[in-house]
């Protein structure tokens, strides 16, 4: 299992630099990385990673929005104003609503 983390980290880092070379986002590379080396092009990882990929899953997406909200500037909200309040607090707050609505209705099912 070391092996197959070490390549999947060598080999993230690598194609990571060239995306960032090629001016892309270096997420671009790693998640390329993870879907070649994973089970479903080259399946060169070990079988008990899969074990553990859930968790490894859920710490990456933690990394992921915390370098994004990190990065995030406060004059570039202040610029973006009003559109970027709406497109992010309407859509969130309909999907809220609706799992709220639904959620009496699955109940009823049982």
């Amino acid at each position: 299992m070391l092996a197959s983390l070490s390549l999947i980290f060598l080999v993230g880092l690598a194609m990571g630099a060239i995306c960032q070379k090629l001016k892309l986002p270096r997420i671009i590379g790693i998640l390329v990385t993870g879907i070649v080396l994973g089970q479903y092009v080259l399946d060169l990882l070990d079988p008990s990673i899969l074990s553990i990929s859930a968790e490894l899953r859920k710490m990456a997406l933690i990394i992921i929005l915390l370098k994004a909200g990190l990065s995030l500037d406060l004059k570039d909200l202040k610029k973006a104003g009003r559109s970027a309040v709406l497109l992010s607090f309407v859509p969130a707050s309909l999907e809220i609503a609706g799992y709220v609505l639904c959620a009496g209705w699955s109940c009823q099912c049982t």
